[in-house]
């Protein structure tokens, strides 16, 4: 009597070579988690910042000269900005334009460079 071999399957994710479009709509659900995550963190300091000048001080002290807060906003604008990239690009595809795999690639790569065009351009509004 034969039985079924029912060891674990090692799949080994890093030896598929994922396609760009497969990268970017990945990307673009994770920068939306992020998004909402980080909705919760603007919403505190926003509550905080309007209950007295002295808590708005407190608040744009800590963006000024804190490095974490620095960082943790340019996240945040990082995952908007591709977000904003990567919405484009489904509402292009979603127009009936670039639909098929190699124009899909293409798009796909717009939308990582435009988000990483906009990650750069997050970095030094907020540290310059």
């Amino acid at each position: 009597m034969a039985t079924k071999n029912s060891r674990p399957v090692d799949l080994q994710l890093l030896k598929f070579s994922w396609p760009v479009t497969a990268i970017a709509s990945i990307t673009h659900r994770i920068s939306a988690v992020v998004i909402w995550v980080g909705l919760g963190i603007c919403i505190a300091a926003l509550y905080c910042a309007v209950e007295s000048p002295e808590r708005f001080d407190m608040v744009a002290d800590l963006m000024a000269n804190n490095f974490f807060a620095q960082f943790v906003t340019w996240g945040l604008l990082t995952a908007l900005g591709y977000y904003c990239a990567g919405t484009t690009k489904h509402l292009i595809q979603d127009m009936g334009y670039c639909e098929e795999f190699e124009s899909g690639k293409v798009i796909s790569w717009v939308a990582i460079i435009s988000g990483i065009a906009l990650s750069v351009l997050a970095g030094a509004y907020v540290w310059a």
